[in-house]
């Protein structure tokens, strides 16, 4: 392999979620989610925003496909929305299966491999409403609906992800209130986070007992954590930072156990752990076939007294920073994978998002983002790096397909290779997605 080309089996996909682009809100059975619920309340999501149309893939899947089969993508990395598939208690929505297998004809009419993620996010509210992840009935919700997704979309389907970034759903959504469901209590986000990580061992579990032959892993976001000087202090407060955003998830899933340093930390912030029952953390840990990872940005972390939940305190980079203000640091995606495949597990490793968010105008019909491109041309070659040093890497998929919904930022911020313009729905393929045409084509990274 020279010092450009990828291995002939790597994957290229690229990846999106349903709330963000599907739209079709309240069509064809579809029932309101969390995040309709915390969209519509005034101040936690930019302009008011939501996700009702969004990109209206629900219609325009058929283009949007087709598109991706001209750009040479090989896979597409999606979610399932799971107030389609139950809308209410112990009903299944058929329309919303039958939308599903649509959309997978499509993908194998353009040979592109689906990767389906059973939850990004869109808790249906009336799950929410019965206890949500704070209630253990929830998890025996979730692994019906996986199973469920596997009896009727199984066989098109060779490679699951039972969830994304359950950090972000725990952490965000429960201790933070930055995202759904907008509450703020650290024993509610344990419960949350645990809750989460208990129904990924059962749909794994589930996975397996149905009998099917893909892959099935989960897909966890992590970050490189640097401290901002050698002292002690700061190496403590970076190890803290570790634990909070990457061990906390990993050491479950890898180890089968919770980071002892954390659990006292958390404890001193009146987490009880009466969540944890006999034989969860076998579950939990129950082998997956992969991991993913979504990566962004490094953390830069020195002490801070003055914060008295972990003590640390977030260090703005020197490198240039995207439209999120989030540093652009390509070598901590290296040092991240190493860190995996040699702390944790030798499983394959799949980039499952990677991408940047860019102020992007459309001028003459036409996307000039070359700083997102040399973004995601520095981020291939540490992941490049990691291949030739004998690193498990599959594959990458690029986040995301095209501009979209970004959670409480709204519309207001752009990750998308294919520019959407949102009040005609006119998708304009951006100068990014032209050089991914490109590296997939010649299965090397472009000359510079």
């Amino acid at each position: 392999m020279n010092n450009k080309l990828f291995p002939s089996d790597f994957t290229w996909g690229t990846a999106t979620a349903a709330y963000q682009i599907e739209g079709a809100g309240s069509e064809d059975g579809r029932t309101p989610c969390i995040w309709d619920m915390f969209a519509a309340i005034p101040g936690k999501v930019h302009g008011g925003h939501n996700g009702s149309v969004a990109c209206d893939h629900y219609h325009r899947y058929p283009e949007d496909i087709s598109l991706m089969g001209e750009l040479g993508f090989q896979s597409y990395r999606f979610s399932v929305a799971w107030p389609r598939i139950f809308p209410e208690k112990g009903k299944l929505g058929e329309k919303g299966i039958d939308f599903y297998l649509r959309l997978l004809e499509q993908l194998h009419k353009h040979n592109i491999k689906p990767s389906v993620t059973m939850y990004h996010w869109d808790l249906p509210l009336w799950l929410y409403e019965q206890g949500g992840w704070l209630s253990r009935d929830t998890v025996a919700h979730f692994e019906e609906y996986a199973d469920t997704l596997y009896r009727r979309l199984g066989d098109a389907v060779p490679m699951w992800i039972t969830h994304n970034e359950p950090w972000c759903a725990a952490f965000l959504g429960y201790g933070m209130g930055v995202h759904a469901p907008g509450h703020e209590d650290w024993n509610e986000a344990l419960t949350a986070a645990h809750h989460l990580l208990l129904s990924h061992g059962r749909a794994v579990q589930a996975y397996r007992a149905a009998g099917l032959q893909g892959q099935i892993g989960i897909t966890l976001n992590l970050s490189h954590v640097d401290a901002a000087s050698p002292s002690e202090e700061d190496q403590r407060a970076a190890q803290v930072a570790d634990g909070f955003t990457n061990r906390w998830f990993l050491d479950p899933v890898f180890r089968g156990s919770y980071p002892e340093d954390m659990m006292s930390r958390f404890a001193d912030l009146g987490v009880t752990y009466e969540f944890i029952k006999p034989g969860d953390f076998t579950t939990i840990s129950t082998p997956n076939d992969f991991v993913g990872i979504n990566y962004y940005t490094r953390q830069l972390i020195r002490a801070n007294p003055e914060d008295r939940a972990f003590g640390l305190a977030h260090v703005k980079g020197e490198n240039p920073h995207t439209d999120m203000d989030w540093e652009v640091y390509p070598d901590g995606l290296y040092h991240l994978l190493r860190k995996v495949s040699r702390e944790y597990t030798e499983l394959p490793i799949y980039i499952t998002e990677n991408g940047a968010a860019y102020a992007d105008e459309l001028c003459d019909g036409s996307v000039n983002d070359g700083e997102r491109v040399e973004y995601y041309h520095r981020h291939l070659e540490a992941a490049h790096r990691f291949i030739l040093e004998g690193g498990p890497l599959k594959g990458y998929y690029c986040w995301s397909f095209m501009d979209n919904y970004e959670w409480a930022y709204g519309y207001s911020k752009r990750f998308g290779i294919v520019h959407v313009d949102y009040e005609t729905q006119i998708r304009t393929p951006k100068q990014s997605a032209l050089w991914f045409k490109e590296l997939i084509h010649s299965n090397a990274l472009p000359a510079r």
